[in-house]
């Protein structure tokens, strides 16, 4: 068998003893195999904390939306074959490589090293996601906190939170500052004005619109909105609290590491799909319900939309961002699991559960907003929205139909900030000034957009066809067993081909369809547009940097030696404990003379790379 020897000096891995480690480790267990870095202390322990991680604020606020904009139940089909195609390859690529090599995504990359910069991007995304991550789940606390009262304050107008003469509970006519002759003005119907034959042609106009207490609430009483992004204001010290008060309850759940977090995603992960379901059986109760169900996933279904190209392009970016993919939370999670874990069983377990919660979730809320929309006699459409307007607009607006509605309120938003905080547990300022939500809104339009597209593409395309797909295949094999080359033929045909053009497509037809953020009316400066752009830039960046500091460090005569070098694996790449590595990764005495040298021998399918 042809091998391929590498030298390396004991000081790149520095040993220490199974005594030693469990001594100084506090998050290591008796039953932990890996006394260094420690394990998840039961399989339930790693499920949970994926699916916490994987079931997030998304699968609430935006695929309901998504759904009902493209066509209803006709938009679950290609949001299945996304699921097949991109979701679940990836998920089980992610989940394996993390789980083989027993590191974080920096680490990993050992594997091919010309890629460690994708590890340093995963990095600096998910801290950027952090912090904006927080501050939706401060929002969260604070309607929480202000849901502990009757009426709820965003059920009316009510002048102690800021509502002015703009707020109305019931739809109104649109007022118009309108001039006349003789140099006054005076404030008229819209109705009167257009019953009396009149138009404002003989002079200027400023027409007033009018605001639901729920949305004037959001603006006012929460965010204390300025009027613009250049407009930073002062800090909303309410908001600020609510912040710091995330961060402790993050940092109280983590603070033994994964011994931690692993518990309390007992309560996290589960909590939300209690609340859901008991909104689904208040919410097909009430006075119009079918109606929303229907606008949702029934009659109102459009099989025609399945010819719009945009259709195809969210189901697969719901699918990739809901899944937690790209983030280098699964490889940081499944990093913990014990070798022998069957990555491959989690991996349709969680994707399933994710993706039947996402469904599960807008029959839940459609209901309740089939409801609302019953009441002010409005389609459905109309009380429909997406994002920050649907988690705290539409939806406490919904709250205030029904029957107890602080008890209803309190658990909706518990829910809100559990799920959040799960996610936030496997991931690891302020936004809390008068402008935060505009640069809350611009990192999240421009953070888990392409730069999540390009990691993901470069990590498949990097294993597929540098690192060599046979060879990933036997590592899997090395932790779950033998398969047969049938088993492996669908996931073989979707990391070489399938889920690398589907991301290419949908990498170039988002740059291609780009559009200038906004906050509903508000656009932003051309100042912002330009720090937008360079977050992903500066995210990026990394990747050719490094791989061309690898390639100019890497042994060669010639570039193409120079370039072979920076892509073959580390020489201490592999399981991470010895007694896994087996004959593929075996190290062996290098020299009696010298022995903090150690040789490692590969299997000679290397040759696959």
């Amino acid at each position: 068998m042809d091998k391929i020897d590498f030298v390396l000096t004991q000081s790149q891995r520095p040993p220490r003893s199974a005594e030693n480690a469990a001594a100084t480790d506090g998050d290591v267990g008796e039953s932990d195999e890996n006394v260094e870095r420690g394990n998840w202390s039961s399989k339930t322990d790693y499920l949970l904390s994926v699916i916490g991680c994987a079931v997030g604020l998304g699968n609430v606020w935006r695929f309901p939306y998504l759904a009902y904009r493209n066509g209803g139940g006709a938009f679950l089909i290609p949001y299945t074959l996304m699921l097949a195609l991109v979701g679940m390859p990836m998920f089980f690529l992610e989940s394996s490589f993390g789980q083989f090599a027993s590191r974080g995504p920096v680490g990993v990359w050992k594997a091919v090293p010309i890629l460690q910069g994708v590890g340093i991007t995963m990095v600096l995304v998910i801290s950027l996601a952090i912090i904006s991550y927080c501050s939706i789940i401060a929002y969260s606390l604070f309607y929480l906190f202000a849901s502990f009262q009757s009426p709820l304050p965003w059920s009316d107008c009510f002048s102690w939170w800021g509502a002015d003469e703009t707020c109305s509970r019931t739809p109104r006519d649109l007022l118009c500052n309108l001039s006349v002759a003789n140099g006054y003005f005076e404030i008229l119907n819209t109705t009167w004005l257009h019953a009396s034959n009149e138009s404002y042609s003989n002079g200027s106009e400023v027409c007033v619109h009018f605001q639901g207490p729920s949305e004037q609430y959001w603006d006012k009483g929460v965010l204390h909105r300025s009027n613009s992004m250049d407009e930073t204001g002062k800090i909303v010290w309410q908001l600020a609290l609510c912040l710091l008060l995330v961060w402790l309850m993050v940092g109280a759940a983590l603070f033994k590491g994964i011994k931690s977090s692993g518990k309390v995603v007992y309560f996290t992960a589960t909590f939300p799909y209690v609340v859901l379901t008991v909104l689904l059986i208040r919410g097909l109760t009430l006075e119009g319900a079918r109606k929303g169900i229907e606008f949702y996933i029934g009659s109102q279904s459009d099989f025609s939309k399945l010819a719009d190209a945009e259709v195809w392009k969210d189901a697969a970016t719901q699918i990739f961002y809901s899944i937690s993919v790209g983030w280098g939370s699964l490889i940081t999670l499944s990093s913990y699991n014990k070798f022998h874990n069957n990555c491959y069983r989690d991996t349709i377990i969680v994707c399933v559960v994710n993706c039947a919660t996402s469904v599960f979730a807008g029959f839940a809320i459609f209901s309740v907003l089939g409801h609302m929309a019953h009441v002010q006699d409005k389609p459905v459409s109309e009380v429909a929205q997406s994002g920050f307007g649907l988690a705290f607009i539409a939806y406490p607006e919904a709250l205030t139909h029904l029957p107890w509605a602080p008890l209803w309120s309190v658990l909706f938003f518990f829910m809100l900030l559990t799920l959040g905080l799960d996610t936030l547990f496997a991931t690891l300022a302020l936004f809390v000034t008068e402008a935060g939500i505009y640069w809350l809104n611009l990192i999240d339009y421009f953070c888990t957009g392409w730069i999540l597209l390009i990691v993901a593409l470069l990590e498949v395309t990097g294993l597929s066809w540098i690192y060599g797909i046979n060879r990933f295949i036997k590592d899997i094999e090395m932790m779950i067993g033998s398969k047969i080359w049938f088993f492996w033929l669908w996931w073989k045909v979707c990391w070489l081909f399938i889920s690398p053009s589907l991301l290419a497509v949908i990498l170039f037809w988002s740059l291609a369809t780009f559009s200038m953020p906004t906050y509903g009316p508000v656009e932003y400066p051309e100042w912002a547009t330009a720090l937008g752009w360079s977050i992903p830039i500066f995210c990026i960046m990394w990747i050719p940097i490094v791989a061309i500091v690898r390639v100019a460090q890497a042994k060669g005569t010639n570039l193409c030696q120079k370039l072979s070098a920076a892509c073959r694996s580390a020489p201490d790449w592999g399981p991470y404990l010895e007694k896994h590595r087996g004959e593929r990764y075996r190290k062996y005495p290098h020299s009696a003379d010298d022995p903090n040298q150690v040789q490692l021998v590969i299997a000679s399918d290397i040759s696959t790379v």
